[in-house]
């Protein structure tokens, strides 16, 4: 959820030097928002009018270090509230297994739901026919951050895991801690899979963008301590919410982690 606070900007502009002043700008705003780090997201940026009175520029000078950062997808303009940091980490990757809820709340978010579908179905998923299964129950949502569609997730599960779901509130469950918590499963790891997709007609509908937009894709096996499966994910996120960085390092060690959203 997008907060009040502003970001504060402690540097000067160097009239002196030489280097056009909106590029100069445009540097102090990005060092003033990287420098908050995690804590950036959902910051307010100070009005054209405040940098104006504050630098001592022209508002053509802000509008044009403002727009490269638009631009840059660091801040995004909202029509009648300001500028902001773009929040497009929904989903806090870093090797931790979270689900929606949790993810979209880390982020500063209100998590929300849209029931799709739910029941049992005997076209399982490839992740479950190995373990001998001959029907699950799926789960389709259209899941919201702050009221805006950002992804359609296809959930299936194991048949008595799937009968105790249905009793819950399908439209803000945080799953995989009722899992733990209320059904005393012990979640010890997922295997997950990115790629990019485009948006059909159906899609493109549910999540208000264009038809054909590029969309985020992921598929995730989440197993519980004896390796069982206990969920598979099939879903698409709009990108403009989620991203994926992964650390990657040279030597033997492995490199499992990164972040999104």
């Amino acid at each position: 959820m997008l907060l009040n606070e502003k970001i504060a900007l402690e540097e000067e502009l160097d009239f002196e030097s030489g280097v056009p002043l909106h590029l100069q700008l445009r540097e102090i705003l990005r060092r003033a928002i990287t420098q908050r780090g995690a804590g950036g997201d959902s910051l307010r940026m100070p009005t054209d009018y405040e940098l104006v009175e504050r630098y001592g520029v022209s508002r053509v000078t802000v509008r044009n270090a403002i727009q490269s950062l638009v631009d840059e997808g660091l801040l995004v303009r909202e029509r009648g509230r300001g500028t902001f940091v773009k929040t497009n980490q929904a989903e806090n990757w870093i090797g931790r297994l979270m689900g929606f809820t949790e993810t979209v709340k880390e982020a500063g978010y209100e998590p929300g739901a849209k029931l799709l579908d739910k029941g049992f179905t005997s076209e399982l998923p490839e992740s479950f026919r190995w373990a001998g299964l001959p029907v699950v129950w799926e789960l389709k949502r259209l899941r919201y951050a702050d009221d805006k569609p950002i992804a359609i997730e296809f959930a299936y599960y194991p048949p008595p895991i799937g009968k105790e779901i249905e009793k819950q509130d399908l439209l803000h469950i945080a799953m995989y801690r009722y899992l733990e918590e209320e059904l005393g499963i012990p979640l010890s790891e997922a295997r997950q899979t990115i790629s990019a997709v485009n948006a059909d007609s159906y899609e493109a509908e549910l999540l208000n963008v264009p038809g054909h937009t590029a969309l985020l894709s992921i598929e995730r096996t989440t197993y519980r301590d004896d390796r069982t499966p206990v969920e598979f994910l099939k879903a698409v996120y709009r990108p403009d919410y989620f991203q994926y960085a992964v650390h990657l390092t040279r030597g033997t060690a492995s490199a499992g982690s990164g972040r999104s959203l």
